[in-house]
């Protein structure tokens, strides 16, 4: 689709713009200030600030750098990224090979939801239970606004907990589950390519052309199977054609990947059946497909007789030979849905004053912008949406099931999704070119000891701290995002010859002169006053067998005596009170 863009810039740059690199002739000063107010908010922004951002955009060359560096996965694989970060991708439903993401790593794990449909009828179905128990879900469907048409959004807030509070009282798993599955939203779905599809044949039938620059490959698909039965049942011959410069890798893309394809579509597949209805279009010669729309196979008489078309398109059709493969009316799929680039341009001037053609165009486009260099319009317009995400209704029970500690939303969601009582996840939400600080998603981190190295460990129990504690000596590494200690091959013999290093415990003085006094040592405590920490110091002052000084404080303490014997004897008294290891 990069690849696709690139090719529609240089046509366009070819046709209207200059041969230089340079910046365009729109883009100068006398120029942006003659732009309708709409279109100079567009290039300059709300404060004027935004056009010094604009830049040339990528080329072929970029775009297979950019693609030489992404690592491709299998339905449901797992890779492990710099041995810390297991990445796995699962279907999201909402197109072929569409994606959510699961991120594990000992900080904890992330899920990535995108715009996802739970009953997909051509791409694999939202497999939602792949995210259960994770620590964080990055809640990236901006799709749902859109979707649900929201007038009131406390009606919907106020409907959403209604609804997930009571099933969650009854754990009614199962009934979540059944709310999520529900056919009703692939049913309406259906119902509305259904009416497309009628609206296309009526204009056929009138003798207009139909027009659809939708990028959306499943709806291309299903649209291509409901049009074929529709003409085939009125006794149609209308050509279809799809003109771009990725149909062909598109279309072959289809049946190379079947493990992300819905079950219905992969039982087709398993019983040497087509997949898809386009294959068999194309074998019958009603679908017709071309990479651009002056690919030397067209008619020639059809492009000749179009004077929108640009000069270096006729001389490229000189002198070849034709066959008539496009008559009209005919049904075009073609990019690009802005309605600037690609084939769709010259295809739109073509029609636009014919009142029997329809354009059939996405929801979201601004319409009125979209058609304004085409104006005046004859042609009938068709905008329609299509379920492209997770229905704000359906929120709410998915995170029951999902059970995650926290969730993060689009800012635009802080109204139209709430908490439904004191069990929901923490919900943050995020703006964009914002940085938001998130609390640590575990408390602990999981440590992978080997067998060996567990039986080298001689632990001691703290009772002041209620813990046990051991001294290991051996490797310490972090592997497929999972720390792991292993011991060392001189373990055991350090063990042995290696005197406890570490004592731990506070030092009960009236403890230690009791130990020292049946080794024989007698001394004095008195409290010091020169630490320069401001710390308790007590000093215990040793007068026989012979003079030493123990120096007690918090987290130290200090023997200083006046050979190693006497030393000797402080210490294993000192030892005898503290825990070591």
């Amino acid at each position: 689709m990069m690849e696709d863009l690139v090719l529609m810039n240089k046509e366009f740059r070819q046709f209207y713009g200059s041969e230089g690199s340079g910046s365009p002739q729109w883009m100068n000063w006398e120029k942006l200030e003659l732009l309708p107010s709409l279109f100079r908010e567009i290039v300059l922004g709300e404060d004027g600030a935004e056009l010094g951002g604009w830049m040339p955009l990528y080329r072929k060359y970029d775009v297979k750098g950019c693609i030489q560096k992404v690592h491709t996965l299998k339905y449901a694989q797992e890779i492990c990224y710099n041995g810390t970060l297991i990445i796995k991708a699962v279907s999201s439903g909402l197109e072929i090979g569409t994606c959510n993401w699961t991120i594990n790593g000992p900080k904890g794990n992330i899920a990535c939801l995108s715009s996802s449909v739970f009953d997909s009828s051509h791409a694999m179905n939202f497999d939602y239970r792949a995210l259960q128990g994770n620590d964080l879900i990055i809640y990236s469907d901006f799709s749902s606004p859109v979707l649900e048409d929201v007038k009131d959004n406390s009606y919907y807030s106020e409907r959403i907990c209604q609804n997930s509070s009571t099933l969650s009282a009854d754990d009614d798993w199962e009934g979540l589950a059944e709310l999520l599955l529900s056919t009703s939203d692939s049913l309406e779905e259906m119902e509305k390519l259904n009416f497309i599809s009628s609206c296309i044949i009526d204009s056929v039938k009138a003798g207009g052309s139909v027009l659809i620059p939708i990028s959306r490959l499943g709806i291309i698909l299903q649209l291509l199977e409901l049009i074929s039965l529709s003409l085939e049942a009125s006794s149609l011959k209308v050509p279809i054609f799809i003109i771009s410069s990725v149909a062909e890798e598109l279309l072959a893309f289809t049946n190379i990947i079947p493990e992300w394809l819905c079950k219905q579509r992969q039982e087709k597949l398993f019983a040497g059946e087509p997949v898809f209805a386009h294959t068999q279009l194309i074998k019958e010669k009603r679908l017709h497909v071309f990479p651009a729309v002056y690919s030397p196979n067209l008619l020639y008489g059809y492009v000749s007789r179009c004077q929108e078309f640009p000069n270096f398109m006729m001389q490229e059709l000189e002198g070849e030979s034709f066959n008539s493969n496009m008559d009209e009316p005919c049904i075009v799929f073609s990019p690009h849905w802005s309605l600037r680039l690609g084939p769709v341009v010259h295809l739109l001037r073509r029609w636009c004053g014919d009142e029997s053609s329809l354009l059939i165009i996405e929801e979201g486009v601004d319409a009125d912008l979209a058609l304004l260099p085409f104006k005046p319009m004859a042609m009938k317009v068709l905008q329609c949406s299509f379920l492209s995400g997770i229905k704000l209704q359906k929120v709410q029970p998915l995170l029951k099931i999902l059970q995650p500690k926290s969730v993060l939303f689009p800012e635009d969601l802080r109204q139209l999704i709430s908490h439904s009582d004191t069990n929901s996840p923490t919900f943050f939400y995020y703006r964009e070119n914002e940085t938001l600080r998130m609390p640590s998603l575990k408390d602990h981190s999981e440590l992978k000891i080997s067998a060996n190295a567990v039986s080298l460990i001689h632990c001691r129990r703290l009772k002041a701290e209620s813990i046990d504690i051991g001294r290991l000596k051996g490797e310490f590494s972090l592997t497929n995002g999972k720390h792991q200690l292993r011991s060392g091959s001189d373990q055991a013999d350090s063990l042995l010859n290696e005197p406890p290093l570490l004592h731990c415990g506070s030092l009960d003085l009236e403890r230690l002169l009791a130990a020292l006094e049946k080794k024989g040592i007698r001394g004095t405590v008195e409290k010091g006053n020169n630490d320069s920490d401001s710390e308790n110091v007590h000093i215990v002052h040793v007068y026989e067998p012979n003079k030493a000084l123990i120096e007690v404080r918090k987290n130290s303490t200090v023997i200083s005596a006046s050979n190693e014997t006497l030393s000797s004897l402080i210490f294993n008294a000192v030892d005898s009170i503290l825990s070591d290891i």
